[in-house]
């Protein structure tokens, strides 16, 4: 058999051998490391014996591949753990996930963190014993029985799922046995660096109306540098909770009266409308046009436009005179209906139509969380309508526009490009020609990106923009999508250059997504401290005492003629105390005025980027700040500033 390898180079055997032996004939160092394999593009288990011809990718943790098998591998140790401290517990699912492993278990006793600790303690032990993992089948009916001997009933419900005829793989490791698919490593020595990170609950499921059980959350790595890493800009992202900076800089906030429902308090509506604004600013420069459509339509809109039968558990309905309405989860039926408004001729298009649309979803309580997973929200939408051949270059102008926001606020961002499904609508050709389009737009515009087989919406494919943040954290917010079904649901139509009637094609396409998400966002990435033209405060007047209180208020008046947001600190309070205070809201300017600002007619500046900056003119800080905010400069921070 011939072997291809990742590197186009061949391998040749005459007998049947292991991905784990193969990864051994390359290089010893190779096998030592490896994970996992890939056979003609599925993961497969190191043990997986290979007897013909294929392509054969090794696996290490540098690929996702690789880490998902080292963490579920960590997510066997962890469980193995449990059961020997607390044999009472029930074991549910344990899988890999970004960044780490979970496993959902059910006990008595609610765990704690002291458990954890334990927990961590046994596993040492395990990975010590180096054991290896040895798979091993069975028919459904005999895992049913091991199961329910071991007394493990979340097992046997996943197993009765199945197919009667389904063989079903096992894992052993040591006296620990589990249920699994894999893939996984080959010993338990090999997971040397790993954390028990957090408790959560988890209905089994997902559903609300089974059991709650108890989520153990974990991370496992390589190396203990890169845990000690990774672990150090966790504790970052703790202190960067927008929820906890939001709260303290008064942004917004959450009440039980309406659970998902943001509050946007007055500084918060500032930070807010300047977003707005700027999205406005770029949209206009880029030929949109602006709508708004109502937050309620009736049920037959919705039953057209397909989200009657796909989406209506997590819509919102009434009864309005007798009839059914549903509060909009999406924009794009009211889009639709503003382009089918009147007669549209192919001079008409594109047409590009933005909406700031409120929309309403109705989440799962237990996935609320901030403004992260809210069940209302505004979203950045806009609706391209296009002739076939017009797909191309408005591709690329809506990744400009992408790229020219996320440039701004320094997001680096990947970009992927997601391909047909298969519960797809629509023509092969329609969607061979689509594709074309969308990768054409890409390459022309130099964009690396990774493709996604598959992963389109049923409507058309799509291009996603995920932003990396300053933790390293990725976030999917941009996205283009295009799309047939609605014009065709709708029957849109455009007189062409023939005089016959056409069908356009329509661009569904958000920035921010939505814009209370993205503001968490970028609560989180600036850690509060946003650039002086988004943040709510641009400067502070700081009186160093009630003296020169009258001296501060002028400086205020003159700061807010010139279209400047600022405010006087007016507490009898001494000047290293308001300096502490300005610091702890962020502001990024601080006037100190006093007996000789006055004096001179100056003030004294200091600012989160340089500390102490000296004195300069009222007029000349005024220029000077207002060039920084018409150009939207992020200026970096370049000395810590003296506690």
């Amino acid at each position: 058999m011939i072997i291809t390898l990742k590197d186009g180079s061949k391998k040749e055997y005459a007998e049947a051998k292991s991905v784990y032996d193969i990864a051994m004939d390359i290089s010893e160092g190779l096998a030592r490391v490896a994970c996992a394999g890939e056979i003609n593009g599925e993961e497969v288990d190191l043990r997986t014996v290979v007897d013909s011809d294929c392509e054969l990718n090794i696996l290490t943790f540098d690929s996702e591949g690789g880490k998902a098998a080292f963490r579920h591998t960590a997510s066997h140790i962890m469980a193995q753990a449990i059961k020997r401290l607390y044999p009472e517990t029930k074991l549910a699912i344990g899988p890999s996930i970004k960044d780490g492993f979970y496993y959902d278990v059910d006990r008595e006793t609610p765990f704690t963190s002291e458990d954890l600790e334990k927990i961590e303690a046994e596993m040492k032990k395990i990975v010590k014993e180096a054991l290896p993992l040895e798979r091993f089948t069975m028919t459904r009916e005999e895992s049913i029985k091991f199961m329910q001997e071991k007394e493990e009933p979340y097992k046997v419900q996943l197993i009765e799922d199945l197919p009667e005829d389904a063989e079903l793989s096992f894992y052993r490791q040591g006296e620990f046995v589990d249920l699994c698919a894999g893939p996984h490593l080959m010993n338990t020595k090999t997971v040397k660096a790993f954390k028990l990170t957090s408790l959560a609950g988890a209905y089994w499921r997902g559903n609300e109306k089974n059991k709650m059980l108890t989520r153990i959350y974990g991370t496992a790595f390589t190396k203990k540098a890169d845990l000690e890493e990774y672990l150090a800009r966790i504790e970052e992202a703790k202190k960067r909770d927008h929820r906890k900076i939001g709260k303290e800089l008064g942004i917004f906030m959450m009440r039980e009266e309406g659970p998902g429902f943001p509050f946007f308090l007055p500084k918060g509506m500032v930070l807010k409308n300047t977003l707005l604004d700027y999205w406005r600013e770029i949209h206009n420069k880029a030929g949109y046009q602006e709508i708004s459509t109502p937050i309620m339509l009736n049920r037959q809109l919705w039953e057209t436009s397909g989200h009657w039968d796909h989406y209506k558990e997590n819509m919102y309905t009434t009864v309005i005179d007798d009839q059914d309405f549903a509060i909009k989860p999406m924009n794009c039926p009211g889009g639709v209906l503003v382009y089918e408004s009147e007669p549209r001729s192919y001079r008409d298009l594109p047409l590009r139509m933005g909406e700031l649309g409120l929309v309403h979803r109705h989440e799962k309580s237990g996935q609320l969380h901030g403004l992260m997973r809210v069940r209302c929200f505004t979203q950045d939408d806009a609706h391209i309508f296009m002739t076939p051949d017009q797909i191309r270059e408005e591709i690329k102008g809506v990744a400009k526009l992408i790229d020219e926001v996320y440039s701004l606020f320094g997001f680096k961002y990947h970009v992927e490009l997601s391909t047909r499904p298969e519960d797809s609508m629509g023509s092969d050709e329609d969607w061979e020609m689509a594709t074309d389009a969308l990768r054409a737009a890409l390459d022309d515009l130099g964009l690396d990106y990774a493709v996604n087989e598959g992963d389109g919406a049923f409507y058309g494919p799509k291009i996603d923009f995920h932003l990396e943040d300053s933790l390293g954290r990725t976030w999917q917010c941009g996205t283009i999508q295009l799309d047939f079904q609605l014009p065709q649901r709708f029957n849109l139509e455009y007189i062409a250059a023939d005089g016959e009637k056409h069908r356009p094609i329509m661009i569904h396409r958000v920035v921010f997504g939505s814009i209370e998400r993205f503001i968490g966002i970028l609560i989180e990435h600036f850690a509060g401290a946003f650039p002086t033209w988004l943040a709510p405060v641009q400067v502070r007047v700081l009186p160093i005492s009630d003296k020169y209180m009258e001296y501060g208020q002028k400086v205020l008046a003159e700061l807010k003629e010139a279209g400047i947001r600022a405010e006087i600190d007016t507490k009898a309070e001494k000047i290293g105390y308001k300096i502490r205070e300005a610091r702890l809201q962020k502001i990024p300017y601080m006037l100190v005025v006093g007996a000789k600002e006055e004096e001179d007619g100056v003030v004294s500046v200091r600012s989160r980027f340089k500390g102490d900056e000296g004195q300069k003119g009222l007029d000349a800080f005024i220029s000077d700040i207002k060039e920084e905010i018409k150009n939207r400069e992020n200026r970096k921070v370049e000395v810590e500033e003296q506690k």
